[in-house]
């Protein structure tokens, strides 16, 4: 790719515009939740937003235990081809 072809995420104010363009569509989402009649098996899943805020709890747990977990499973950056195990030598 040439540097005189800059992609359109390249700009700063596009990537603001796609962040903007979200944050619209989550409140829009969460707006809608006033406007359809629930069934909820439980009482906790009549709540107003319960689905948008557990997702986003969810996410953020998801997140957090993943970057707990790669203090456990992270390796050397030669893990798989250390240098005295090589062939080609």
């Amino acid at each position: 790719m040439n540097d005189d072809d800059p992609r359109w995420l390249d700009d700063p104010r596009n990537v603001t515009r796609v962040v903007y363009a979200l944050a619209v569509l989550c409140a829009l989402a969460l707006l809608a939740d006033l406007f359809y009649r629930k069934h909820p098996h439980f009482g906790f899943e009549g709540w107003f937003d319960f689905y948008p805020v557990y997702g986003f709890i969810g996410s953020v747990g998801l997140v957090l235990s993943a970057k707990w977990l790669r203090r456990w499973l992270r390796r050397d950056e030669d893990y798989y081809e250390r240098p005295e195990h090589r062939d080609d030598d």
